[in-house]
């Protein structure tokens, strides 16, 4: 029991800088699926998936309310759990999230990797994760999957489904055509039936403003990182943990490719710092993401905000509730009272811009600033529109069952799953 506390408080403190994983179990022979596109879920910053040794001791999904994958699986519901690099930019994440989902060796694109100075290519994935996906069925139709991400496991599967559709004009230019990963030549518009983003900053948060002025954003950056490089070419690398960093040569492939020289790839690090999810996060990279993304008209996208803060009334500003994880209730509090004008994205944090789930603005949680967006109505769902739902009361841990109600926690999936499930 004090075991499964500390690892609990452990999670609390990853989840300050981070996001969440999933997993997925096997089925019994006699196991027949409600859904026939298949529920894909993606982690966010420092997180994990299914495939990692941690995830047996603390699953990211349903946290200390238990393992949500294992409940979604029994209910029915066919889930599989993706496994992306923890620290890697949101290009790496969807890179790596492809070659899992389709098999195949990830491939970072001949022209990325040349800008960022790492490995074209990373670690081969001999099965698929969705054997069949973009193929047609005996009955002529295509198999599409759902994409479920939490914070910026959300701003991955943008990414992803922006290059499934349009591709990348740069690595066409740069790659011979019978070189070219799928992911890049665009077409695929049509493999993706829904994108779910639960607590993602799709328009950074203000909490990066404090951080940077203490210089806070570089020290996580440099002992992250090193933690990776350590850690990730020894015992526990493959066996607990995989930081997914083998294209900087940081850290070996479990089982395969050994990391390079530490300082050498530590330096390599340091000088590609837009290639990471540090920059990808921060108002600057959230607003490079913004413009270079597009919305799909094929696809539907759902948001779920997350608010932690009540209105003090006399003094205009948000504070924390009481169920608020202590961790992150520091960071509540700085959100919900500093008021400014984005000097990047314009943003004006004030009113229900100061309303936050301890590390992301709710507002920031909706929508991209510059998508189109509605209010969710189950009478007028739209493609093409993100759908945004109802702010639901919790931080950024409670999205993900940590000191959450784990029958309020399997309700929310649960229903998630079954709306995303009768999608025309």
């Amino acid at each position: 029991m004090k075991f499964r506390r500390v690892t609990a408080l452990l999670l609390s403190m990853i989840i300050l800088c981070a996001s969440c994983a999933v997993c997925a179990f096997g089925a019994q022979d006699s196991w027949q699926a409600k859904n026939e596109q298949p529920f894909v879920f993606v982690h966010g910053l420092n997180g994990w998936g299914g495939a990692e040794g941690i995830n047996g001791v603390m699953p990211y999904w349903g946290a200390t309310t238990g393992d949500l994958m294992s409940y979604l699986q029994q209910e029915g519901y066919n889930c599989f759990s993706a496994s992306v690099g923890p620290l890697s930019s949101a290009w790496d994440r969807a890179c790596e999230l492809y070659a899992q989902l389709i098999g195949g060796t990830v491939d970072y694109g001949a022209a990325h990797s040349a800008k960022f100075n790492h490995s074209r290519y990373g670690r081969t994935y001999y099965h698929a994760l969705i054997p069949n996906w973009g193929e047609l069925d005996e009955n002529g139709k295509l198999q599409q999957i759902h994409l479920i991400g939490h914070s910026f496991g959300g701003t991955t599967i943008r990414v992803m489904v922006e290059l499934l559709t349009n591709g990348s004009a740069e690595e066409k230019a740069a790659t011979d055509e019978s070189e070219l990963s799928g992911l890049f030549t665009g077409g695929k518009s049509n493999w993706v039936k829904s994108v779910t983003t639960i607590c993602t900053p799709h328009n950074s948060a203000s909490i990066y403003y404090p951080m940077k002025a203490l210089n806070l954003d570089t020290v996580f950056y440099l002992v992250s990182y090193a933690y990776a490089g350590i850690a990730g070419r020894s015992y526990v690398n493959g066996k607990l943990v995989d930081f997914h960093l083998e294209q900087f040569g940081l850290t070996d492939v479990p089982n395969g490719k050994k990391a390079d020289n530490f300082f050498k790839a530590m330096a390599c690090i340091m000088k590609n710092r837009e290639d990471s999810c540090i920059q990808d996060l921060t108002p600057e990279g959230c607003s490079a993401l913004n413009e270079k993304l597009d919305i799909n008209k094929n696809i539907y996208y759902f948001s779920y905000p997350f608010s932690t803060t009540e209105e003090l009334e006399p003094l205009g500003i948000q504070v924390p509730i009481k169920s608020t994880n202590p961790v992150i209730w520091l960071t509540s509090v700085v959100m919900g009272i500093l008021r400014f004008k984005d000097p990047v994205l314009g943003t004006d944090y004030e009113g229900d811009w100061l309303a936050n789930d301890a590390l992301v603005n709710t507002e920031s949680a909706k929508y991209p600033l510059d998508e189109p967006h509605q209010d969710f109505d189950a009478d007028n769902i739209t493609k093409g529109v993100w759908n945004v739902m109802p702010v639901q009361q919790g931080d950024h841990g409670t999205a993900i069952g940590l000191f959450a109600d784990e029958e309020t926690t399997h309700n929310f999936y649960l229903e998630l799953c079954e709306m995303l499930n009768e999608l025309p």
